[in-house]
């Protein structure tokens, strides 16, 4: 009888066995959830951290990036040269990653970064700003950090500079504040590849371990990588979304930029646009396993500023016109890129009106207020008769030699539509030798709504027919300060009210 049972149960059990394996050779085979690569259902503030290669990505006539996350129901909104809380948004090397995320100033960067709703490349946007943060942070260096020292397989490594074995330790020590954030999902974009082949095994080796091993028990979910590098290290080579499933493909063996751009190392329209038909599924594949794993704590690190929405725009600007005319002194400003962020009163801008006409006042003053970029900024109240003038001016001392920079930029908000500002640069050997130079604002409707970045090129700072025939240029090495001046119409006057903040130097 016991050996009836003991054979009974062997076979039962033997026949469990099989079966649990069977099922196991089943569920092997059978294709795993495939990820989804429709557009979020509402739409997604998203902020992107970049200079000129992010620029052309980002641009309608170069890789168009902006325009087609926009058309997947994404707010888009970008930092650039001279952006943010002490020009952080000059810095975006490896090595400079820690200041955003993890130094002791990163809760005033990060607060401006995820409050940021401006428009600083040539994009269009289409949606509407739906208020509150940005959720989405996509952020990227420029391709001089593909020459990164060191060797291919070297581990992680605390140093200083561009070397494999210290961007890992970079990299790594983010991971400690992404953690932190939850609620923001963190897309990090690989440096794009140089033409020179002198460190690119090290460039290869560094990228294949951001995409394979970086993130490797990491328990988040709000991480994700698109390898910008391999996308424009060949035709064969792709970061992208196939059949459902997501891939990382070298085909390809070259570890150099195939797509270069007139000789140098921005990547060419064409590889942009590739880039872009990549990553854009990728976004949205990383947005929805953010979402479906999102938790809804509150999440440690830097606290979420109040929601609000403050609209940024950069419209066309008009030509030039007349403006006014040359004015006197003021104190030196500036340190490395930024010229004034009115945080604490440093310069003294200075009213000058014309004097023969009492009809016409202007009140230029720092004023305090949380509807500014930081907690301050500069507040402008003007009423100027026909054919009149005024300005709030900054002027030098002395001359300075502004050549390393390429040009200005400012925020500007005003009170309404349709009022014309010029922003002034003088050059000259002194306070009593001034050559006016100026660049013409026309406000718009998004001008009205909320802050408007203005970038100048030095070249496009013209002189006023009224001071001479038009044809002289700007000379950045002459440099005597910076005004806004407001003018009257031939036969009417103007008045109005604007606001501006965070005047900076755009970075060569």
């Amino acid at each position: 009888m016991k050996s009836r049972v003991w054979r009974y149960q062997t076979i039962r059990n033997t026949s469990m066995i099989l079966f649990i394996f069977g099922l196991y050779l089943v569920l092997s085979a059978w294709p795993a959830a495939a990820d989804t690569a429709n557009p979020p259902a509402e739409i997604v503030k998203l902020v992107f951290i970049h200079h000129s290669c992010g620029e052309n990505w980002l641009s309608d006539d170069n890789g168009n990036l902006g325009r087609v996350l926009d058309k997947n129901n994404y707010f888009v909104s970008d930092t650039n040269y001279g952006w943010g809380p002490h020009g952080i948004g000059d810095s975006t090397d490896i090595t400079d990653w820690p200041r955003w995320f993890t130094g002791s100033a990163r809760d005033v960067y990060l607060q401006a970064l995820y409050r940021e709703s401006g428009r600083h490349s040539g994009y269009t946007r289409t949606r509407r700003d739906p208020g509150g943060e940005n959720k989405v942070v996509m952020f990227k260096s420029c391709f001089p950090n593909s020459n990164l020292e060191g060797r291919p397989g070297d581990a992680p490594r605390r140093g200083s500079g561009l070397t494999v074995a210290n961007a890992k330790t970079v990299y790594n020590d983010l991971l400690t504040y992404f953690g932190s954030r939850p609620d923001k999902l963190f897309i990090a974009i690989t440096a794009p590849p140089v033409q020179d082949r002198t460190h690119a095994a090290n460039a290869r080796a560094f990228n294949r371990w951001l995409v394979n091993d970086w993130l490797k028990g990491y328990a988040g979910n709000n991480v994700a990588v698109f390898d910008f590098y391999n996308v424009l290290t060949g035709p064969g080579n792709h970061h992208r979304l196939c059949n459902g499933r997501v891939e990382h493909v070298v085909a390809d063996k070259r570890d150099t930029l195939y797509y270069p751009s007139n000789g140098d190392d921005h990547p060419s329209p064409r590889g942009n646009q590739k880039a872009t038909e990549e990553i854009v599924p990728l976004i949205n594949v990383y947005y929805h396993r953010w979402l479906a794993g999102q938790e809804p704590a509150q999440p440690a690190g830097v606290p979420s500023a109040p929601e609000q929405s403050i609209t940024q725009a950069q419209p066309p600007l008009s030509k030039p016109g007349p403006a006014s005319p040359s004015i006197q002194r003021a104190t030196p400003a500036t340190t490395r890129n930024l010229i004034d962020d009115f945080e604490q009163a440093v310069n003294e801008w200075i009213v000058f009106a014309d004097e023969g006409n009492a009809a016409t006042q202007l009140s230029c003053r720092r004023e305090v207020s949380e509807g500014f970029r930081g907690q301050a900024g500069l507040c402008i109240i003007y009423s100027v008769a026909p054919e009149s003038w005024a300005t709030c001016s900054l002027v030098l001392p002395a001359p300075q030699d502004w050549r390393s920079k390429r040009g200005i930029s400012l925020y500007l908000r005003a009170e309404r539509p349709e009022q014309e500002v010029h922003i002034v640069a003088y050059q000259g050997a002194s306070t009593d030798s001034l050559s006016h130079f100026e660049y013409k604002v026309l406000t718009s409707a998004e001008t009205a709504a909320g802050w408007q970045r203005v970038d100048i090129p030095w070249e496009k700072f013209i002189q006023p027919e009224w001071e001479g025939d038009g044809n002289a240029k700007f000379d950045p090495s002459r440099a005597m300060g910076l005004a806004l001046a407001f003018n009257g119409g031939e036969g009417d006057s103007r008045a109005g009210k604007i606001w501006v903040d965070d005047i900076c130097f755009l970075s060569k």
